[in-house]
């Protein structure tokens, strides 16, 4: 079997299973956050469910629209806060206390290679980083599990992925999602299990991985896992965890297809509006005014990104008609980008910093677009609408390619930074 197979059969307690089966599996961990929990809790309460399945396998985390925006989410976030109370739920980070729900899942030292882990969000499966099957939910469904611990689930296709060479420089593993899925489109993996794995993988942070498995979802995936190694359980050790097994898939398995990809031919790409398979070199899109440059989100909001980021705007200012909104993607990263000295760099070059959130990525908070206006952005999505105005123009970029474009004003190749 392969590694989704392999997951699968082991919470449904069977010997083995295959593409197309439907199954009921018991779930490891399950994650809800301030936009999604609320509908979760109502669907509760009106099936009478006085306790939860498990306590300690329940994450809530406060990451949309923190700190709260207007009064309903106040309301929100209280009804939230008298929830985790009632249950007796630990693992909950209130404001101030976690970040962006993906990354704190990363850093909890909770997900583990194997497990199954549904969140009600769609960008879930960017667990698959840590060799986990994860998937994003609906809030009923998540009631459900909430009150259960399982949930069934149709057996995915797999798709490989067979990744050969290195990156280039300022070339990241976002050029590379963006370059795939600009390849397979938006329906190329539908409910499929995307499987990354090659000898290029060894040359993948976990940061790495976990950008390229948070955006399978936008070629409509089920969960994407790159092949977990030893950096997973170097990474999880230093986390305060004890070895982990390194589930693999079997020599043979079937792939409903498999797909090669040598990463020495990939350049800065950005996904055009408005879709995010609308995949372009940036050099075919140099020259385009911006407004607004975003870095951060579930996608590129790690330590690694900011740093590469900082690299290209220290000692530089951004275009004046340029507005940089950087957001660490957790409380932990916030902190160590403050010990390296990255947000005076962001401060300097005449960026802001928000709090540890989601930000403009969802368009209900902070960094709103306005009609006409134009953003380049390292999160995910580049739909109508998805950052304000439906009349504003989305690119989806790198944090290199957004920096350099930060300092130009104009959509920018990073790897011509020293003529910026």
């Amino acid at each position: 079997m392969n590694i989704f197979e392999k997951i699968l059969a082991r919470a449904s307690r069977l010997k083995e299973v295959a593409p197309g089966e439907i199954v009921e599996a018991d779930i490891d961990l399950a994650m809800i956050h301030d936009l999604t929990a609320p509908l979760t809790i109502k669907a509760l309460q009106e099936i009478g469910v006085e306790e939860v399945w498990d306590p300690n396998k329940i994450i809530v985390v406060f990451d949309h629209l923190v700190p709260a925006n207007t009064v309903k989410t106040a309301e929100l976030h209280k009804e939230i806060r008298a929830f985790v109370k009632q249950h007796g739920i630990k693992n909950f980070y209130d404001v101030g206390r976690g970040g962006v729900c993906h990354q704190v899942m990363l850093e909890s030292g909770l997900v583990k290679p194997g497990q199954l882990i549904v969140g009600a969000d769609s960008h879930t499966c960017t667990y698959g980083a840590l060799g986990a099957f994860a998937t994003g939910i609906g809030s009923t469904d998540m009631a459900a599990v909430l009150a259960t611990g399982k949930l069934w689930f149709r057996v995915p296709e797999a798709l490989k992925i067979e990744l050969t060479g290195h990156l280039g420089e300022y070339v990241t593993s976002k050029d590379l999602i963006l370059y795939l899925i600009g390849k397979i489109g938006m329906n190329g993996a539908n409910y499929m299990g995307v499987e990354f794995t090659g000898p290029a993988l060894s040359n993948l942070s976990i940061a790495d991985r976990a950008t390229i498995c948070n955006m399978v979802i936008e070629a409509g995936a089920k969960t994407g896992i790159a092949s977990p190694d030893l950096l997973v359980d170097e990474y999880l050790r230093g986390l305060g965890g004890g070895p982990v097994s390194l589930l693999r898939s079997d020599e043979g398995s079937l792939y409903r297809d498999e797909i090669p990809l040598d990463l020495d031919g990939i350049e800065p790409v950005v996904a055009c509006p408005s879709s995010v398979d609308n995949v372009k070199p940036v050099v075919e899109v140099e020259g385009r005014e911006i407004d607004q440059v975003f870095i951060g989100s579930c996608t590129n909001g790690r330590i690694e990104d900011l740093r590469l980021a900082a690299r290209i705007l220290e000692g530089r200012r951004i275009d004046r008609d340029v507005r940089l909104i950087v957001i660490p993607a957790s409380t932990r990263t916030y902190l160590q980008a403050l010990r390296e000295g990255l947000l005076d760099v962001f401060i300097e070059s005449g960026g802001l910093i928000g709090n540890p959130n989601c930000g403009p990525c969802l368009g209900g908070h902070m960094g709103l677009l306005a009609e006409g206006e134009t953003c380049i952005s390292t999160s995910n999505r580049n739909f109508i609408g998805r950052m304000g105005s439906p009349k504003a123009d989305i690119y989806l970029a790198s944090p290199a390619t957004a920096a350099a474009s930060a300092l130009k004003g104009v959509i920018t190749d990073p790897r011509r930074i020293d003529q910026v």
